[in-house]
């Protein structure tokens, strides 16, 4: 079956399923640009959604990859996260080739936007879907006269049949901002990072890609742009307090998100920057 772009309603929103060869299948909402389902060629469904996701704008979609613009979490005064991700994007370009099918969402700053952040930005999402990957990737350009920083990233929930026996490689030796306990900043010793409890972790600076070791639903993990990682997992008693999650939500999912954190990208008038994220089954 030839690559295909369709515009079709998901959960009563606005959305587009990109068919992708070998019957990969990929859905990006137009509130908030946010990629909220990726099948691959076997059927199996890679990202994980919440089943008590709220869909009518009020607040995030739980679930899928929300953009954080920006700003990331409770970094500075704008809302958490920032503000894109509950916006309404508009279809820039659609594309497709024998091997692949693409699309790109793009959000301006307006009135609504420049009361919150007073900068002028032309945010910019586009998903490339192949048969076992897809590419994420962010551009802000700074349409305004004056410089601007932000923090962000790409909040990627990856789906885990049960996060407790998921491990992620690629971290070792990497120091690391750890939220669970006071945002105390410590150095990861361990070759694989295990997940037994709440994790709330922004690794700096990562050069290596992650493996995430998931059974029949590992992905190799790749950033560029983006120089930190964080991983997220609520677990039980967090899980919990989430209105927007079931109670065993916690145990099928895992984020494994590109971040820039740590150092606000500086983004002089005029200028353009991009990150992007790669998921690849393996």
């Amino acid at each position: 079956m030839t690559p295909s772009i369709e515009a079709i309603e998901f959960h009563g929103i606005a959305a587009l399923r990109l068919n992708g060869p070998k019957g990969s299948v990929a859905i990006i909402s137009k509130l908030g640009a946010q990629v909220l389902s990726w099948k691959t060629p076997d059927g199996r469904e890679r990202l994980f959604l919440s089943e008590r996701a709220v869909f009518d704008g009020s607040v995030a979609i739980r679930g899928g990859i929300p953009v954080c613009f920006p700003q990331f979490a409770n970094t500075g005064d704008l809302p958490k996260h920032g503000f894109v991700r509950n916006r309404e994007w508009t279809v820039n370009a659609e594309r497709c080739g024998d091997d692949y099918a693409l699309v790109t969402l793009e959000l301006a700053d307006d009135e609504a936007t420049r009361a919150l952040w007073p900068h002028s930005f032309l945010a910019e999402l586009t998903l490339m879907l192949e048969a076992d990957r897809i590419d994420i990737e962010l551009s802000i350009t700074n349409t305004g006269g004056a410089p601007f920083a932000f923090t962000g990233a790409l909040h990627s929930y990856l789906r885990v049949t049960q996060v407790e026996d998921a491990a992620i490689e690629g971290l070792y030796g990497y120091d690391y901002r750890d939220a669970v306990n006071g945002d105390a900043e410590r150095r990861e010793t361990g070759t694989e990072l295990v997940v037994e409890s709440e994790v709330d972790r922004v690794y700096f600076d990562v050069k290596r890609p992650q493996l995430l070791k998931a059974g029949n639903l590992s992905l190799g993990i790749q950033s560029q742009g983006f120089p930190d990682v964080v991983v997220w997992n609520p677990w039980v008693e967090r899980c919990a307090e989430l209105k927007d999650m079931p109670v065993d939500g916690w145990r099928h999912m895992l984020c494994v998100e590109a971040a820039a954190v740590r150092e606000p990208v500086q983004l002089p008038a005029g200028e353009e920057w991009y990150g992007r994220q790669t998921l690849v089954a393996v």
